[in-house]
């Protein structure tokens, strides 16, 4: 289960380094408005990763230290 944690968050860090590509190629074109849509996507995504890692390393931790004390 963790392992899938990790795949999601990896999953949102990606859309948020799509987002975060396709927001500066539109800024250097000077194409401001697409550029201002894709930046908010971009850090949209960046929260939804962020949070799906946040939730990945507590499931982490919690299957270590099961173990541990199954041990």
């Amino acid at each position: 289960m963790p392992y899938d944690s990790h795949r999601i968050a990896a999953e949102f860090h990606e859309q948020a380094a799509h987002a975060h590509r396709a927001a500066a190629a539109h800024h250097g074109k000077e194409d401001h408005l697409s550029g201002h849509e894709h930046s908010k996507q971009a850090n949209e995504h960046a929260a939804k990763a962020f949070k799906a890692s946040q939730e990945a390393h507590e499931k982490s931790s919690k299957a270590a230290r099961l173990a541990e004390q199954k041990s």
